[in-house]
């Protein structure tokens, strides 16, 4: 390099200097990045958690609830983490701000008009969405910290508070993002169905593990493959980490785009399409074929009731949850390890179910009956099932007690009774034990 080009090198570099080193002293320090959190509850997805994430470790010291405010949320907790998710307190980059769960904006769930009435008549079957019902839509998860206090690093320096407004940038489904979706294309039926699987993220080949179906009902009938994920726990509950230490298993759940069964107790191609993808997936990992469980809410149940009479050999037990089908064709069940959970208010699943346990009883089915109230606690839950499983029947009927069921709020009619039905019925941890030690 020329003496010249070095000489003028360094004049800019010189003039340059002071320029950037007011740029630097402008900018400031760089804010954190913040995640939102969200997780599924019985009534659907909610925002639950916001995470700050530092470029370096912080000190484990507690932190006031009072220092934090998020914008429209209420904090309940805030912590330093090693982890980006609610979990406990460790020296590390992360600050979860745990939100309440039960604030207005936590739901991001907007149901539709039907909703709030009784649900309309299932007359026709396949094409669309049934007549008069509309999926749910999902507003976005964003969180905006708006004040956050001073941090200490492992190191002993500081990093400053957060006094101008941080919007999330990034959104962690926590279960649902442990799900992939596929499309299975049947070549007997010619249907194409997407669905959502879990896999144990420790799955190991040499291991058979069961699987569990789960099928929604047809207020949720959607093109969006993550609906059935997001509506209700009915698929999540069975891939949550605790539920997973104690049962690991595969989870199965279809998304279906179209109307699958009816009130005239009829079904599509989707039924013998989704037992078919229930065998494509036994051959593809190692699934006990001893242990495969059907579950589903409303017309999911109706679903689950219509496999177990077409496919009486297929799977290890069912749990149908606000359902029905016609009476006079259930006989095939009277066999069958089954657990039926019901609201006595609600005008179709009820009366539809008390029929079809006369009919099995008819057949010689055993059958322990209970009614329970639907506000009980975890443990009251898990002690009314203890009681019912002792009875050692196959067959266990649960009616959830009117006026025990909806929440303040809603319009406690026969609608609200039966969509609130499987907000409570896949929170029972006794229940998802009982089928799960079922065998074939």
């Amino acid at each position: 390099m020329s003496l010249k080009r070095i000489y003028l090198t360094g004049l800019a570099a010189a003039l340059m200097s002071p320029a950037a080193s007011v740029l630097a002293q402008t900018a400031g320090p760089v804010p954190p990045d913040a995640t939102a959190i969200t997780q599924v509850s019985g009534d659907g997805q909610r925002l639950t958690a916001v995470v700050l994430a530092y470029d370096e470790p912080l000190a484990n010291v507690p932190l006031s609830v009072g220092d934090f405010v998020v914008k429209d949320r209420r904090v309940t907790r805030a912590y330093v983490s090693d982890h980006a998710e609610p979990g406990v307190a460790a020296a590390g980059p992360f600050v979860v701000i745990e939100l309440a769960a039960d604030d207005t904006d936590a739901t991001l769930k907007v149901e539709p008009p039907w909703r709030s009435g009784p649900p309309p008549a299932e007359g026709g079957v396949g094409g669309g969405p049934p007549p008069g019902m509309a999926a749910p839509v999902f507003r976005p998860a964003v969180a905006t910290v708006e004040r956050a206090p001073a941090l200490t690093a492992v190191d002993g320096s500081i990093k400053p508070s957060i006094r101008a407004p941080l919007d999330s940038r990034v959104v962690r489904n926590l279960v649902v993002d442990s799900f992939t979706q596929h499309v299975f294309c049947d070549p007997v039926t010619g249907d194409c169905l997407a669905y959502n699987l879990f896999v144990p993220a420790d799955y190991d080949p040499a291991r058979a593990y069961p699987l569990v179906l789960f099928m929604h009902d047809a207020g949720n009938t959607s093109s969006d493959p993550l609906t059935t994920l997001r509506q209700g726990n009915g698929a999540t509950i069975w891939a949550e980490p605790q539920n997973q230490a104690k049962h690991p298993a595969l989870v199965l759940a279809p998304q279906y785009a179209t109307q699958t069964v009816n009130d005239g107790s009829q079904a599509t191609s989707l039924l013998d399409t989704t037992v078919h993808l229930v065998e494509a997936l036994t051959r593809q990992y190692s699934i006990d074929r001893n242990r495969l469980y059907a579950t589903g809410q409303s017309g999911g149940a109706m679903m689950t009731i219509a496999m177990d009479i077409k496919y009486p050999d297929l799977f290890a037990a069912s749990y149908i949850v606000a359902g029905q089908w016609d009476a006079a064709l259930v006989a095939p069940l009277a066999d069958d390890r089954l657990w039926i959970t019901v609201a006595e208010g609600d005008l179709k699943a009820f009366p539809g179910q008390n029929a079809i346990t006369s009919a099995l009883a008819a057949k010689g089915a055993e059958i322990a009956r209970a009614q329970w109230d639907g506000r009980a606690s975890t443990a009251q839950f898990d002690a009314l099932a203890a009681d019912l499983i002792a009875k050692g029947a196959p067959i266990n009927y649960v009616v959830l007690a009117k006026g025990t069921v909806v929440p303040s709020g809603q319009p406690d009619n026969g609608g609200s009774n039966h969509t609130n039905t499987w907000r409570i019925a896949y929170s029972i941890d006794a229940i998802r034990d009982w089928l799960m030690r079922q065998h074939r």
